[in-house]
C-alpha cells in the first residue's frame, strides 16, 4: 500500500483530474486544428500553424465556452446547497439537524489567517468559494465572448459578408446558443447525482452514502 506521506496519495485526486483535462484539451487543440484547416481548405483560404489556431478565435471559443460552463454550475450548486435539501441525497445537508459547516468560525493557531484576523477579511473568507467560481466564471464568459466574436467575424470575412461590432454580437443568436447548450447540460449533470445518488451507491466514495443506508435517510 502506498505510503500516505507520500506526495501522489496525498494529492492523487486533483493530480489525476489535471492530468486528464490537459490530455483531453491537447486532444481538443489538435481536432480542433484539423476541423479548421479543413474548413479553411473547402474556402480556398491559408492553413492555420500551431502557434496561429492556438490564439484564434475558434480555439478560445471551444476552451472558454465550456470552461464558463463549469464555473457557472460549481457556484450556484455550492450557493444552492446552503440553503436547499434533497431528501435522501448524498449531496444534501441534513434535512433537521446543523453541521459543522453552518457553525460560526472560531480564531485558533492553526485557523485560515483571515479567520484569525477578523473583521472585512472574514467576511469575504465566508464567500470565498463562492467568489472564486464566480469570478472564474466571468473570466471565462468573456474570453469566450471575445474567442465566438472572432470566430464568427472571420467567418463574416470569408464570405464577404459584413462583419458585427461587439455590441451587435453581444445580442447574436449564436453566442446564447454556444452559452445555452452547454448550461444546461450541466445542470442536468448536477441535478443526476443529486437524484441518482437517493437510491444508487458506490463503495467507497464520498460522493455516495454507504451502501446499507435506506434511501429515504439523508447523511
Amino acid at each position: 500500500m502506498m505510503h500516505q506521506k507520500n506526495f501522489f496519495y496525498r494529492n492523487s485526486l486533483s493530480i489525476v483530474l489535471i492530468t486528464m483535462m490537459l490530455i483531453f484539451w491537447v486532444g481538443q487543440f489538435f481536432t480542433g486544428w484539423k476541423t479548421e484547416n479543413k474548413e479553411l481548405a473547402e474556402q480556398g483560404q491559408s492553413l492555420m500553424s500551431f502557434c496561429q489556431y492556438l490564439g484564434s478565435g475558434h480555439f478560445i471559443q471551444a476552451t472558454f465556452e465550456n470552461w464558463e460552463s463549469e464555473f457557472l454550475q460549481m457556484m450556484l450548486y455550492i450557493l444552492l446547497t446552503v440553503s436547499l435539501r434533497q431528501k435522501g441525497s448524498s449531496e444534501s445537508k441534513s434535512l433537521e439537524e446543523k453541521e459543522d459547516v453552518d457553525r460560526d468560525p472560531v480564531p485558533h493557531r492553526d485557523a485560515p489567517w483571515p479567520v484569525r484576523k477578523g473583521g472585512v477579511w472574514l467576511k469575504i473568507y465566508n464567500h470565498s468559494l463562492s467568489l472564486a467560481f464566480g469570478i472564474l466564471f466571468l473570466v471565462s464568459f468573456s474570453l469566450h465572448f471575445y474567442g465566438s466574436y472572432r470566430d464568427y467575424n472571420a467567418e463574416q470575412i470569408m464570405k464577404n459578408k459584413p462583419v458585427l461590432t461587439t455590441g451587435d454580437y453581444f445580442f447574436e443568436s449564436r453566442f446564447w446558443f454556444e452559452s445555452f447548450q452547454n448550461w444546461q447540460s450541466e445542470f442536468l449533470a448536477v441535478a443526476s447525482i443529486v437524484i441518482l445518488s437517493i437510491l444508487l451507491r458506490e463503495k467507497g466514495s464520498p460522493e455516495s452514502k454507504p451502501v446499507d443506508m435506506p434511501h429515504n435517510q439523508t447523511p
